[in-house]
């Protein structure tokens, strides 16, 4: 795939649904690459916010320090704010938001009150042993916190960090047992989703199989790109 700026024709509005180890994030950066078009991710929002301590921030953080899930009006606020900079006025790839039907319903009304609707709703569709094998082959390094795969990056020597030969792990939800049961969740949540968009002739489910750059193209074949 390309990565000098290219033109959408226009505004290009996508949500990217998929599984942990899907792929999202790298698509979404690939969408930056070559349109110029932002990754929305509300983990970066909600990090963001609480590092900034904005108003939304301290109320979000008040719910991660307790181990409890942000609600959604706090996230359908930060995901508002977001939406309305510059930067996205050409479009934006909404990375980790909707999760569940109620924040794509939250979702439309936020973006009709702003006289808009998405575009597109991408959906990869990768089988759980292969998130399985991209997930739990995942090492960080203790010290510097690089990021190896036992398969398709490893550290020159095992268990060894090449930046700073730092020791190697694998994070307790990484491991396989974890990982399925993350995946689990994901699914439940989800189908609910994909009906909610299929519906709606928004979805466009694509095979996330493969090397990445060949899943972009055909990200790009079923946006009409």
């Amino acid at each position: 795939m390309h990565t000098e700026t290219q033109d959408t024709g226009g505004t290009l509005r996508l949500v990217l649904l998929g599984p942990p180890g899907s792929g999202k994030g790298t698509q979404a950066k690939l969408f930056l690459e070559r349109y110029k078009i932002p990754q929305v991710s509300t983990g970066e929002m909600l990090r963001t916010a609480v590092r900034a301590g904005t108003a939304l921030g301290r109320q979000a953080r008040g719910y991660m320090d307790r181990g409890a899930l942000v609600p959604d009006d706090v996230i359908v606020e930060l995901v508002r704010e977001r939406l309305a900079q510059y930067d996205c006025s050409c479009g934006y790839v909404l990375d980790g938001f909707p999760r569940t039907v109620a924040q794509a319903e939250a979702l439309e009304r936020l973006l009709a009150g702003l006289g808009t609707s998405l575009d597109h709703v991408i959906s990869l569709e990768v089988g759980e042993d292969d998130l399985v094998a991209r997930i739990a082959g995942r090492r960080t390094c203790r010290n510097c916190g690089a990021m190896y795969h036992v398969q398709f990056s490893p550290s020159r020597v095992a268990g060894v960090c090449d930046g700073c030969a730092g020791p190697t792990y694998q994070r307790d939800d990484d491991k396989e047992e974890t990982v399925r049961q993350r995946l689990q969740v994901y699914t439940r949540q989800t189908e609910p989703l994909v009906a909610f968009y299929r519906e709606r002739g928004l979805l466009r489910p694509v095979s996330g199989t493969g090397d990445m750059a060949d899943i972009a193209q055909r990200v790009l074949r079923a946006l009409g790109l």
